[in-house]
């Protein structure tokens, strides 16, 4: 099957989606609540942060330069009240939609993947990231709704074509869990993921750390693609599951699940 590409009206119109249903559980929520999928945070800790990430990504994608930005001065997290925190999310995240709605996706941008360095990267970018926190807010809440289709198989894309070839794979200990330190290591292998709600097949082959190489019908000119480990389910299912919002028990499993639980990037 043909890749799949995502388009700057997709994502835009899937931040919006996201984001007023991301606001309609936040305005019902009890902020002080804590948010199982993000540990140690609590709901007005994931309203913040998602609003300062917002923020960031608006200071440095209207530069239209390629050049690292200086994170002292566009790392800055502002401080909303408490009883005002809902407000200040709805307009540093109105900002920035209304400021991608106007720029070009192939303006210059930096990105810290090793990809072309525009603004598309950002747009799309924001999209799961909108997408994401918006499952986790209404996950704490009891209201989880799963990822829009389309732009959970743009998702899995993502980790496959721009996490994972940034060096953002997780080692895994011995004892099977993921590791942020050099304790753990890589495992090695071909992986499967089958979206079972579109059909659709990536086959991943994982060498090492921060490389994951997609084998497809572009590449491969044969018919069998032998994975260690294969994963299937539904796109929004996949997505959650490499984000680790899930666990991989919610796919239909076959093989080393190591293989899976390093690629996790969230």
């Amino acid at each position: 099957m043909a890749r799949l590409h995502g388009t700057k009206d997709m994502w835009l119109a899937s931040m919006r989606d996201d984001g007023g249903a991301f606001g309609s559980a936040a305005a019902e929520a009890d902020l002080a609540s804590a948010v199982p999928s993000c540990p140690d945070w609590t709901i007005a800790d994931l309203i913040h942060h998602l609003g300062s990430v917002y923020r960031w990504v608006h200071a440095h994608v209207v530069r239209g330069v390629t050049t690292k930005p200086d994170r002292s001065r566009l790392d800055f997290e502002s401080e909303p009240r408490a009883d005002d925190l809902i407000n200040w999310w709805s307009q540093e995240f109105g900002s920035l939609v209304n400021t991608f709605d106007l720029l070009d996706p192939e303006m210059p941008a930096w990105n810290w993947a090793p990809q072309s360095k525009r603004v598309a990267f950002w747009q799309r970018r924001m999209a799961h990231e909108t997408a994401v926190h918006r499952w986790d807010l209404q996950m704490a809440i009891g209201q989880a709704e799963p990822i829009e289709t389309k732009l959970a198989a743009d998702g899995v894309a993502e980790v496959l074509d721009t996490w994972l070839p940034a060096g953002r794979r997780h080692p895994v200990t011995q004892a099977g869990h993921t590791t942020g330190d050099s304790g753990g290591h890589l495992p090695t292998g071909m992986v499967a993921l089958h979206a079972t709600d579109i059909e659709h097949f990536w086959h991943v082959r994982l060498r090492g750390e921060g490389i994951a190489l997609l084998d497809t019908e572009t590449i491969l000119d044969f018919d069998e693609h032998p994975a260690r480990v294969v994963a299937a389910g539904s796109c929004s299912d996949l997505m959650l599951a490499l984000y680790g919002r899930v666990g991989f028990d919610v796919l239909d499993v076959s093989g080393d699940e190591e293989l899976l639980r390093s690629m996790r990037v969230g």
